[in-house]
């Protein structure tokens, strides 16, 4: 079909709430959100009844998914295995993780992301490096044996590869400001994470280009009354953006309200963190050799530490809104709105007239019930109702 029109019961555009409405949808894009009554009579209508039609989520950090995890399978098909995983929580828009490792998994990972784009993966937004240029007194599951500062011709190398986009997570006492400065002018978006930086620092870094933060609260020096630490810096700053994991596990409902509290609208993000067991059959999987389990929802190494999520943006948002107490539209926007202006994608992130259509349907439960990408249902479903 090259026009169709979605009807719910609710549909959030980015802004409001609206009833009685359809999204209709143009090729790959979205022509008009318009009221049910106003819907040409010969067009084809998708009703999904109840639940919320809302924009597909965007999520900045994924490890992995569908029975992948990325550091373990480089390719084109690796990706693909991921989105499937992924499309199961609403997520339409992604970037790839490739936590620390070699130079030749980081080469394999942008040729990956790379082909994945050319061959049409419109779901693939860019490509998230974290690590390895960490703080090893905060690597958390990140091997030690990869901890090491860049090379001027690793940073070359990551400026080469800046028209991804590129996202890049490094530790800003290990990174210096003229490097971080010199990746941000190329557009490199640079976030700083695993770091044991005091605040003096992370402030240099941030007036030399770094965007935002990793995962906050997670693998970074805390705030104390005498020392902001990196939280404090992050909480403080009113221009970066910060990711937070609201799985139930990495950060406490109150911290994840506190972080909302404290950030300028627009400047928090929900993130999964996802590793190889979400949307897949197995709860467990390889990390350096070691075998990750998923136990009560939480996924620890040999070392018991927390070595990712096991959640999709869905249960992020449900986490969100239902334990953290944070508005319904106000969630909705940090797993789709805020990460599309985190990542410069102007035409993602709301459902209006000219932007892709990207959509999620969840009902009241927070189950999705199908999700689109670029107007193709990602899904499949025997709950459509056509006329």
């Amino acid at each position: 079909m090259t026009e169709f029109a979605l009807q719910a019961d609710r549909i959030f555009n980015g802004d409001q709430f609206l009833e009685n409405h359809a999204v209709v949808v143009e090729q790959n894009r979205i022509s008009a959100v318009t009221a049910r009554s106003e819907l040409p009579s010969d067009m084809v209508v998708e009703n999904l009844g109840s639940g919320v039609l809302a924009p597909g989520f965007i999520d900045w950090q994924v490890n992995g998914g569908g029975g992948v995890l990325f550091n373990n399978d480089t390719t084109v098909n690796g990706i693909r295995r991921i989105l499937r995983g992924h499309y199961q929580g609403g997520t339409t828009g992604l970037l790839p993780t490739l936590i620390s490792d070699t130079q030749s998994a980081r080469g394999l990972a942008v040729m990956a992301t790379r082909a994945a784009i050319a061959e049409g993966e419109q779901s693939v937004l860019g490509l998230h490096l974290e690590g390895p240029y960490f703080a090893a007194a905060k690597r958390g599951t990140h091997h030690e044996a990869f901890m090491a500062s860049p090379s001027d011709a690793e940073i070359a190398w990551l400026i080469d590869n800046a028209d991804l986009p590129l996202l890049v997570t490094l530790a800003p006492e290990v990174v210096g400001c003229q490097q971080i400065q010199r990746l941000s002018d190329a557009g490199v978006i640079v976030c700083a994470g695993h770091t044991n930086a005091d605040a003096a620092t992370v402030n240099k870094a941030l007036r030399a280009g770094l965007r935002g933060f990793t995962h906050l609260y997670n693998a970074m020096r805390p705030a104390t009354g005498r020392e902001p630490g990196v939280v404090g810096a992050a909480l403080v700053d009113r221009q970066a953006w910060c990711g937070i994991i609201a799985d139930g596990h990495h950060v406490h409902a109150d911290m994840i309200r506190l972080a909302w509290h404290a950030k300028p609208t627009g400047k928090l993000c929900l993130v999964s963190d996802a590793m190889a067991t979400v949307g897949g059959v197995h709860r467990s999987f390889e990390l350096y050799g070691q075998t990750i389990t998923e136990r009560d929802g939480r996924l620890l190494n040999s070392e018991g530490n927390l070595a990712g999520s096991a959640i999709t943006m869905i249960d992020a948002v449900r986490i969100a809104h239902q334990l953290a107490g944070i508005e319904l539209g106000e969630v909705l926007r940090m797993a789709s709105l805020y990460p599309a202006e985190f990542l410069r994608q102007p035409k993602l992130g709301l459902v209006k007239p000219g932007y892709r259509a990207d959509l999620v349907h969840f009902n009241s439960e927070f189950q999705v019930q199908q999700t689109w990408v670029a107007g193709q249902a990602k899904l499949p479903s025997n709950k459509r109702v056509l006329s």
